[in-house]
């Protein structure tokens, strides 16, 4: 088993294509040998807005094998699209160490073999389908926080991301270390905040979080390998 995320940046002039994929390449990933769930992600624009960046994308995959998504990323017809297309891919090879909640009802990241207190750079996915009616309250305050993590010490890269805008939203974080990571999640006050709201609240109908340790990474996101 394995886990990829691919943050794909789009060449100008490329913007109708990207936004037809989100419909259009769900029949394509959805017959690829060996892929056990994928999920093909807008992104915010500013790396966390409400509106989208329309040149930006993800893609998150559990995969049977690693050869499985070796053949996906080296000869698939759609993924050599993308390439062709992209002004720039970094793609992240994770193993998870800690999940739990649901996304569209299932855990794909269940298959966790390593221990939590494995050593080197992490990977974090909070993920959560908001109540329409907690919209507001949700971007009032969770936007600005999600916003500081960029610049959180220890942080090699962060984004936002979902599947549909305002509603169904993600953030992905690559950390040098779990310590680093829990430094801020639990000295960050607003961070805290925001927890405490999102219980007393209700803002979410499903929500998930999911720690993975990174095997390696390979392409350039912002022009840089990360």
């Amino acid at each position: 088993m394995l886990t990829t995320l691919s943050i794909i940046t789009l060449r100008p002039g490329n913007i109708r294509w990207g936004l037809a994929q989100m419909g259009t390449a769900q029949r394509p990933l959805q017959r690829v040998a060996g892929l056990r769930f994928q999920k093909l992600l807008g992104s915010g624009a500013g790396g966390f807005g409400a509106l989208p960046n329309l040149h930006r994308y993800g893609l998150m995959a559990v995969w049977e094998s690693e050869a499985a998504a070796e053949a996906f990323f080296q000869t698939h017809a759609l993924w050599l699209d993308y390439q062709r297309r992209a002004q720039e891919i970094w793609t992240a090879r994770l193993a998870p160490l800690k999940s739990h909640g649901l996304w569209d009802g299932v855990n794909p990241f269940d298959y966790a073999t390593e221990s939590p207190t494995a050593e080197g750079p992490v990977a974090v996915l909070t993920r959560a389908s908001i109540h329409w009616l907690k919209a507001p309250r949700f971007w009032r305050y969770v936007a600005p926080v999600s916003a500081t993590i960029a610049h959180a010490p220890g942080v090699r890269a962060a984004i936002g991301l979902g599947e549909l805008p305002v509603v169904r939203q993600a953030t992905v974080s690559l950390w040098d270390s779990a310590q680093a990571m829990q430094d801020y999640a639990y000295r960050s006050e607003k961070h805290r905040e925001v927890i405490r709201l999102t219980r007393q609240e209700q803002w979410y109908s499903e929500e998930m979080f999911a720690r993975f340790r990174v095997l390696g990474t390979e392409g350039t996101w912002d022009g840089r390998p990360r």
